[in-house]
C-alpha cells in the first residue's frame, strides 16, 4: 500500500479499506484485546472485584480500518485541515519531518479520505467500547463499574501538512486528547462536557478517591470527582507538558526503532531526525492556560501563541512586544510548576 519510495504515499501511513477476507471484521490486536476482555468480563468471578486496563492500538497510524466503518463516514462533512504554516517561525522538526514525509502535493481530497478514514478507525474503536459496556451490562456490574477512557496521545492527520505525531512539540492536536469518564452510579455525576484544564496524571488521583486508596508516594494529580459531581469547572489554572532530549542523551533517540537509520522504515522522517544533535529533538516544556500556550524549547526559538486570536497556533508571537509581559507571566509559572514538582521526599524513610 505504501507505493515505491519516490512517490508521495510512501510516508503518509495511508492504507484506506482493510481487506477483511470475508471475515466478519478484520482480526488485530485490537480486537483480541476487546474480545478477550469481554470474556474475562463474562467469568470473572462474582465475589471479587474487576479491574481490566485494556491498550489498543487504533486509532494509532497506519490509517487503515474495515467495513463497515471505513464507509460509514460522510467526506463532506470532515473537519478542514489547519493548513501549513510558515516553517521558520515553528519548530525545526516539523520543518524537517514535513520536507521528508513528500505530502506537500496532496489534494484536499486526498486529505479527505485519510483524515475520514482515521474518523472511520475512531467508529470502531467507538463500537468495541459498545460491545464492552454490554458486557458489563449482562453481567449486571455496569451501575457499579468505573470506566475511564483516554489516549497517551493525538495525530496531526493533515493538520500543518503533517500525519503521525513527534515528540517534542505540544500543538494542540497532539496534547488536547479525549479523557471520558463513567463513574460508578453512587457518585452523584451530572453527566456533561467539561472544557477544564486536566491532565492525564488526574486519572490515578480519581481512581484513588473512588476507592479510598491512600497513595505512598507524593504525585501531582488532582481528583476529578468536584468535576464529575459538576461542583466546579475549575480544575487547574494551566497544564504542562515536556519532550524532547539533552544532546547526548542517545538512549533517548528511539535507537532500537527499525526506521531509526532505515529511509524504508515507515517512521523515517521523523526517528531518524530524532538522533540529531541538532536543534531538531531539543528537550522543551510547554504551558497552556486557557487562553494562552507557551513553549521553552532548549536548543531553538521559544514559541507563544494567543490561542483565542490564533486557535490552531499558526503564528508563533514570541517575539511579540506586545505580549512580552504575559510571557513573562507564563515563565513565572513554569518555574512555579518546576519548583513545586522537581523533588519529591519519599514517604517510607530509607534506613541507609
Amino acid at each position: 500500500w505504501r507505493g515505491p519510495k519516490e512517490e508521495d504515499n510512501y510516508y503518509s501511513f495511508y492504507v484506506g479499506e482493510l481487506d477483511t477476507e470475508e471475515e466478519e471484521v478484520y482480526y488485530d490486536s485490537d480486537w483480541d484485546h476487546v474480545l478477550g476482555a469481554i470474556d474475562f468480563i463474562k467469568n470473572a468471578p462474582k465475589d471479587q472485584p474487576l479491574c481490566i486496563y485494556l491498550p489498543i492500538s487504533y486509532p494509532h497510524p497506519p490509517y487503515g480500518v474495515e467495513e463497515p466503518w471505513y464507509s460509514m463516514i460522510d467526506r463532506n462533512q470532515v473537519p478542514e485541515r489547519i493548513p501549513t504554516p510558515v516553517w521558520d517561525e515553528k519548530p525545526s522538526i516539523l520543518k524537517g519531518i514535513a520536507q521528508r514525509q513528500n505530502l506537500q502535493n496532496w489534494t484536499e481530497e486526498r486529505w479527505e479520505e485519510l483524515r475520514a478514514t482515521y474518523l472511520g478507525m475512531c467508529a470502531r474503536v467507538d463500537h468495541q467500547f459498545g460491545l464492552l459496556v454490554q458486557a458489563l451490562k449482562e453481567t449486571n456490574i455496569y451501575d457499579n463499574t468505573a470506566i475511564f477512557i483516554f489516549s497517551d496521545h493525538g495525530d496531526f492527520t493533515g493538520d500543518y501538512g503533517l500525519v503521525e505525531k513527534t515528540q517534542n512539540t505540544f500543538e494542540d492536536v497532539l496534547t488536547k486528547v479525549p479523557f471520558i469518564i463513567k463513574p460508578p452510579s453512587w457518585v452523584n455525576v451530572k453527566p456533561h462536557i467539561s472544557d477544564a484544564l486536566v491532565e492525564l496524571i488526574d486519572f490515578p488521583a480519581t481512581v484513588e478517591e473512588l476507592t479510598k486508596i491512600k497513595p505512598r508516594h507524593t504525585h501531582f494529580g488532582r481528583s476529578l470527582i468536584p468535576i464529575l459531581e459538576g461542583k466546579t469547572n475549575i480544575h487547574r489554572d494551566a497544564v504542562f507538558c515536556e519532550g524532547g532530549r539533552l544532546h547526548g542523551e542517545i538512549h533517548c533517540m528511539e535507537l532500537d526503532s527499525g526506521s531509526s537509520e532505515n529511509p524504508e522504515g515507515l517512521y523515517w522522517p521523523r526517528v531518524n531526525l530524532q538522533r540529531s544533535e541538532g536543534p531538531e529533538h531539543t528537550k522543551a516544556v510547554m504551558i497552556r492556560t486557557e487562553n494562552y500556550k507557551y513553549v521553552k524549547r532548549l536548543y531553538e526559538k521559544d514559541e507563544f501563541y494567543d490561542l483565542t486570536h490564533d486557535p490552531k497556533e499558526l503564528f508563533n508571537r514570541i517575539d511579540d512586544p506586545s505580549m512580552q509581559q504575559i510571557i513573562l507571566s507564563l515563565k513565572e509559572r513554569l518555574l512555579q510548576f518546576y519548583l513545586e514538582t522537581g523533588d519529591v521526599v519519599p514517604h517510607i524513610t530509607d534506613k541507609r
